[in-house]
């Protein structure tokens, strides 16, 4: 019976399981800008195409819509990853100065995070001491325990903003598909646009262990909701609308 063991570089029991990023940065932007690009554009082709317009203004929406969508997502993207940056960095200047003005209050503090953490009172006590006794470790320890963030980890708002616009582009384009191809016809658009969700929802599930086919299903009914109802404004708005 063969058990599996550790090279000498790794560390204990890292060898046999690993986790993923789940810090918020490219993963998050992209996986979301894929989905939106998807929903969004294929229900704005939806609507427009329902409106009864000329296959080349649907085109020219689809198009619209999806340089468009790929910017706010991606400007949206870097506005908050650079905020949530900004207001950590605020958060580690508040503890630095807490620390070197009260350092006994700061070192009861951990003491007492130790303590809720399951250590004895004595463990805690002494490794609390432990780590006060480098000021930068005390920072980092500090900030880590009391906001559930570490500093070192900050998410880069570059590349969340580049993940996104390239993923909401390639989401977006889907539905466009068939008419760049030359097939004027709506309901081949559609049937793209859905064929994306299903790969969308699958993908994603693949990086959060989930089952593959009821995530794809999901996604697929997810955006039929709201490219349904964004085709029924657009078919009443081009009934409504003098030929």
């Amino acid at each position: 019976m063969s058990t599996a063991s550790a090279d000498p570089g790794e560390l204990p029991h890292e060898f046999d399981h690993h986790h993923s990023d789940v810090s918020g940065g490219w993963l998050r932007a992209a996986t979301f800008g894929a989905m939106d690009g998807l929903v969004s554009n294929t229900a704005l082709v939806a609507g427009v195409g329902g409106a009864g317009v000329a296959p080349h203004n649907v085109v020219l929406a689809g198009v619209a819509g999806l340089v468009a969508g790929a910017f706010s997502m991606a400007l949206g993207e870097y506005t908050s990853v650079a905020t949530q940056n900004e207001q950590l960095d605020a958060e580690v200047r508040v503890e630095k100065r807490a620390l070197r003005k009260h350092p006994e209050a700061e070192l009861a503090e951990l003491t007492d995070m130790f303590a809720q953490m399951g250590m004895s009172r004595e463990t805690a006590t002494a490794a609390a001491q432990e780590v006060h006794g480098d000021p930068e470790r005390a920072l980092e320890i500090h900030v880590t325990q009391e906001l559930g963030l570490d500093p070192s980890e900050k998410p880069s708002p570059y590349v969340a903003a580049g993940s996104s616009f390239l993923m909401f582009s390639l989401g977006a384009i889907f539905p466009l598909l068939p008419y760049l191809l030359g097939f004027s016809s709506l309901t081949a658009g559609l049937i793209v646009g859905g064929i994306g969700l299903l790969l969308a929802g699958g993908v994603a599930s693949r990086f959060t262990s989930q089952p593959t086919i009821p995530a794809a299903i999901r996604q697929l009914l997810l955006g039929a909701i709201a490219i349904g109802a964004t085709y029924l404004v657009g078919a009443l708005i081009g009934i409504g609308i003098p030929g």
